[in-house]
């Protein structure tokens, strides 16, 4: 039976990580997701949970203790932000080659320069690439959800892999928020223990983890990891339906919010979600025929599913937190709209930027990039692809 509570978005997150009681945490400070650590390091002082934690000297390492404890057989997790998940760039490419399914709660802040602590994607979006689930949360809400959904998907035997759990930070991971937990023997039942096939500490099976893969045998390993990636979609569904019969909060690859019959649609990912929701009500109510599209998997990338979702919009804005310095707009711009194209949907899209190291997001900005698609298809009017949201003149 559901309890309701007041949690932060890290509070959250601590707290299903005491529900699911892993075994072990490597784990470095670095704001703004330096207080999960500190948070489960206090329950396992209680004595609420016997996880082993390993203070580490970098996120490197931390990613390197995590590699080794995950095949040693143990299920293991760390938290991490910005710089610290840059930091253990070359350890996200082992522990996916690797096929460890450890989950890592990153709580996205910028990534340097000039030197900010505050939200966009663009440390979740950079570790893009490596092989890793990346689930993202609007609200703290779902990065509880999201968490105590992470170890069904990444250790069900189809998949294997690691899954990073994203909320925004400061906006969800320090705000406080209405929530309402499932009790822990629901969580525990839920989540299962964790029983690998193979591993290290497995006396009379010995294995080998990491060794050096010759050319006949890499580019197959890393195809296999394609189709584990590929495979975890069904994966994430599957998990997300027996998730509903707990808790009754219903998740899919992405959320649709109005937009049966929208006209025009705004894709984004993350908090900005209820920002462009309330706007979306407010056109609505003027008869404006507005929708949203949260995206909640990045990867692996919906693209055909979200092709047949935007398919009968006349426009659709697709909001990036990030810039990819590609000179072709921002990573979600770039996939939504590559999907389109293989699904030959041709619909109109502008790609915006916006929320930059924690610059406001706000309704009016919503209803303006409206009227602006609004002003494109109704009058023809060419609009600036790739432009700043807010950006000081």
């Amino acid at each position: 039976m559901a309890r309701k509570d007041r949690m932060s978005g890290n509070e959250a997150v601590s707290y299903a990580i005491r529900q699911i009681n892993p075994d072990v945490m490597p784990a470095f400070p670095i704001t703004p997701s330096t207080e999960i650590p500190q948070m489960v390091s206090s329950y396992i002082a209680n004595g609420e949970v016997d996880t082993e934690f390993i203070p580490v000297e970098s996120e490197h390492s931390a990613m390197s203790a995590a590699i080794g404890s995950e095949a040693a057989g143990a299920r293991t997790l760390t938290a991490t932000s910005s710089a610290g998940l840059a930091l253990m760039w070359e350890e996200l490419l082992l522990a996916a080659s690797n096929r460890m399914p450890i989950t890592l709660a990153l709580v996205n802040r910028t990534l340097s320069g000039p030197i900010n602590i505050n939200c966009d994607h663009s440390d979740g979006m950079g570790a893009r690439d490596t092989g890793w689930i990346q689930i993202y949360a609007e609200n703290n809400q779902e990065a509880y959800d999201n968490f105590i959904q992470a170890y069904p998907i990444a250790e069900n035997a189809k998949v294997h892999l690691p899954i990073m759990i994203c909320q925004d930070g400061f906006i969800t991971s320090h705000a406080v928020e209405n929530i309402e937990l499932l009790e822990d023997e629901e969580v525990k039942n839920f989540v299962g223990e964790y029983e690998p096939e193979e591993f290290l500490l497995n006396p009379g099976k010995p294995i080998a983890v990491g060794p050096y893969s010759v050319t006949n045998y890499a580019m197959e390993a890393k195809k296999n990891q394609e189709i584990a990636l590929e495979n975890s979609k069904e994966v994430i569904l599957q998990v997300a339906k027996e998730f509903e019969k707990i808790s009754g909060r219903s998740y899919g690859l992405f959320e649709e919010y109005k937009t049966e019959d929208a006209d025009y649609i705004m894709l984004l990912i993350g908090s900005a979600a209820g920002t462009a929701k309330q706007a979306v009500d407010d056109l609505r109510a003027q008869g404006k025929k507005a929708g949203v599209i949260k995206l909640r998997v990045f990867r692996p990338f919906p693209a055909n599913e979200l092709a047949q979702a935007l398919k009968n919009a006349k426009a659709v804005a697709i909001m990036d937190r990030t810039e990819s310095y590609n000179g072709n707009g921002g990573p979600l711009g770039s996939e939504v709209t590559a999907g389109l194209f293989r699904n030959k949907v041709m619909v109109e899209t502008v790609n915006y930027i916006y929320g930059l190291a924690g610059r406001d997001f706000t309704v009016q900005e919503v209803y303006d990039i409206f009227a602006e698609l609004e002003e494109c298809m109704e009058n023809g009017k060419e609009l600036e692809q790739f432009k700043y949201i807010g950006l000081r003149k």
